[in-house]
């Protein structure tokens, strides 16, 4: 378990790197709503906190499993830091995020079709040449990492009653959950995830982690494991969440829209999850709530179907389109 000098930590390696991100007011009506824009990271994602500050204590070269954002952040940091970094990662990864990867320097391998997969390369080369593993969620540091954005969330807005966090692997949530009720223990926080493939959801259902079916969503990045042997994530989620939501690829797809031609800002479908529970009422918020906007690495071919309403296809299912505001 974390302690809050764990979080100070985290905060001071981060500083005038990947910090303070901007809270803003939305627009949308439907709630008194604040956007924490981890969006305007230089990665253009929040993942760039939790990888700085596990790169930053790695002894050597360093190697992780990732759905596309950690690995953009392990990548950014391993760069700064001199460091050979490998990025392990499923084949239903989409395109752009692998080539943003590469782009980094980062040496990029495709295995299996599921997380676990790529997770399970990982591991081996951990083992066989000695790399530091950095999970995407269940690591001390990288957990410390994102709870600075609870932390500063908190900080610059004290009267927040609720916080929706996207959640996937649970180092997000768990971080942000950890640092906000430190600052108010009172503040409620909800993990919203996909309704297809949400392991962490289904984990927490059946009190132990268990293994879920991957597949291709607009919430790509919500999407993978926990891993069987979770030492940290799933037990702090369980303990400091309030209460996990789904929400369906529609409502994802209405969301995206909203968070386009209502706040002017493009994000990936798992960065709008805690908009569409509100839009789609799955949630109940009296008084002001916050969520996180945590990347805006989306494939832009399918976020100008969404956005001007056309079908999207996904795997073997299509989102039908919809005007925005229809």
């Amino acid at each position: 378990m974390l302690v809050e000098a764990d979080v100070e930590r985290a905060a001071e390696v981060l500083r005038g790197r990947a910090d303070r991100t901007p809270l803003v007011p939305s627009l949308y009506a439907g709630a008194d709503l604040w956007l924490k824009l981890e969006i305007c990271q230089p990665i253009g994602a929040f993942k760039l906190r939790g990888a700085l500050n596990a790169v930053a204590a790695a002894a050597g070269d360093v190697v992780c499993c990732s759905t596309g954002n950690h690995g953009r952040g392990v990548a950014w940091a391993a760069r700064e830091a001199g460091k050979r970094a490998v990025i392990c990662m499923s084949e239903l990864v989409p395109e752009a995020k692998v080539a943003g990867i590469r782009a980094l320097g980062a040496e990029v391998r495709i295995k299996g079709r599921s997380q676990d997969e790529a997770q399970a390369e990982a591991d081996r080369l951990t083992r066989e040449e000695g790399l530091t593993g950095i999970s995407p969620f269940d690591d001390s540091l990288v957990i410390a990492g994102q709870a600075t954005i609870g932390a500063e969330i908190m900080a610059e807005r004290p009267g927040i009653e609720t916080l929706l966090v996207p959640l996937s692997g649970g180092g997000l949530a768990a971080g942000v959950a950890f640092a906000a009720k430190r600052a108010k223990p009172s503040v409620r926080v909800v993990g919203v995830s996909m309704d297809r493939g949400a392991a962490m959801h289904e984990s927490l259902l059946a009190g132990a982690p268990v293994q879920v079916e991957e597949v291709a969503s607009l919430a790509d990045s919500l999407g993978g494991g926990i891993g069987m042997e979770n030492r940290m994530s799933f037990a702090m989620c369980r303990d400091l969440l309030d209460d996990t939501v789904l929400v369906t690829e529609e409502e994802i797809y209405r969301a995206m829209q909203e968070t386009y031609y209502t706040d002017r800002l493009v994000a990936e479908g798992g960065s709008v999850v805690g908009l569409a529970a509100l839009m789609a009422g799955k949630v109940r918020c009296d008084g002001p709530v916050a969520t996180i906007l945590t990347g805006r690495n989306v494939d832009m071919t399918q976020f100008t179907r969404v956005v001007t309403g056309q079908d999207v296809t996904l795997g073997e299912m299509t989102v039908k389109g919809v005007p925005h505001g229809a």
